[in-house]
């Protein structure tokens, strides 16, 4: 489906980084993050961009010891969700499951990334390029039939082809664990 939005003009944006907002989504006990981001991520996402809310966003999970802002006793994990939002209030928009929403203010680095390294070494083309791989992820779980749960080798299997792609090799290269393929 990305190559469609692509080829339509659809292609996601650099965020400006005066507007960003961001929020978290607490994972149930006992769910799957595969099934938040189904069950609560992606509707959230769809409905603030069809309104014309945000354009650029993206998500990664998180708990208490990786930057959470919870209490000491929360060993949940959070989905972390950035925004660009256009204009509208965030509490206004936001469901009760969306914790902790705060304005960022301008991040101008990302760990482990080199801005002087890209072509304009603008920080917001990284965040454009991340934000890209959360729309992925998304449509790689919209490829999926609603009422299936998605088996993690499923998954695995569709990111052993884009590390074989990239000759990568079958560990995570930020956080060094092993990809079981």
């Amino acid at each position: 489906m990305g190559a469609f939005r692509k080829a339509r003009g659809e292609v996601m944006q650099r965020p400006d980084l005066d507007r960003m907002w961001e929020t978290f989504v607490r994972v149930s006990p006992g769910e799957n993050p595969i099934g938040t981001i189904r069950s609560k991520i992606h509707p959230l996402i769809s409905r603030l961009k069809n309104e014309g809310i945000i354009g650029w966003y993206h998500f990664l999970v998180h708990d208490r010891r990786s930057g959470v802002p919870t209490s000491e006793d929360d060993a949940s994990l959070y989905f972390h969700l950035r925004f660009e939002f256009g204009g509208a209030d965030p509490s206004k928009v936001l469901p009760d499951y969306c914790v902790m929403t705060r304005k960022t203010g301008r991040i101008e680095s990302i760990t482990g990334i080199d801005k002087s390294l890209l072509k304009e070494e603008r920080i917001e083309e990284a965040w454009r390029v991340i934000g890209e791989q959360s729309e992925w992820a998304i449509d790689l779980l919209n490829t999926y039939k609603e009422d299936v749960q998605i088996p993690l080798s499923q998954i695995m299997q569709f990111l052993h082809y884009f590390f074989n792609m990239m000759q990568l090799g079958v560990y995570c290269p930020n956080c060094k664990k092993l990809i079981p393929l």
